[in-house]
């Protein structure tokens, strides 16, 4: 009998562990924790608070994405910008860094001038939604900072990107 309760605890164990797909594990900040950004935004049931950084990047989004060689924006990039700006100017003096990226395809420097490109598309669109260029800052990465690795549309089309990071705090 002893055995047979020692068999289905581990059982039980054994599920519950394999049922954990989020890859945090019991790491400090993952879901339910103190450091957990929807812990942070200060709301109940797991809801983000909407002037907080957290929810600008999980529900807004934080990034836009480009065509090969091109600079120019897409309608949905438009759509994502649209919602950034309309967030910015409800959270105003926030200071905003915009990252450009390229894939790994071409030149180190043919890739920095393209990230830049992106980078001021991105800044030139929320200036005319009436951002204020002062709250606004660029910097081209080029092809150094991807966020997917291989040889393969599906990775450099991940990599054509620009990412808007707000560098400064709601209420700071």
């Amino acid at each position: 009998m002893r055995k047979q309760l020692l068999a289905a605890c581990a059982v039980v164990l054994l599920a519950s562990a394999c049922a954990r797909d989020d890859g945090l594990g019991d790491v400090p900040g993952g879901p339910g924790s103190a450091l957990d950004p929807a812990a942070q935004g200060g709301l109940s049931g797991g809801q983000l608070d909407p002037t907080s950084t957290a929810y600008f990047t999980q529900v807004i989004g934080d990034r836009v994405f480009f065509l090969v060689d091109q600079s120019s924006l897409t309608p949905q990039a438009m759509s994502t910008l649209d919602q950034q700006a309309q967030w910015m100017l409800s959270n105003p003096g926030l200071p905003v860094t915009i990252e450009g990226h390229a894939d790994e395809q071409g030149t180190r420097e043919y890739n920095i001038a393209l990230s830049a490109r992106r980078a001021s598309a991105v800044r030139n669109y929320l200036v005319t939604k009436g951002v204020p260029d002062s709250r606004l800052s660029t910097v081209p990465f080029g092809k150094e900072r991807p966020v997917e690795v291989c040889s393969e549309e599906r990775c450099w089309s991940q990599n054509r990107r620009a990412v808007t990071v707000v560098t400064g705090a709601p209420g700071s």
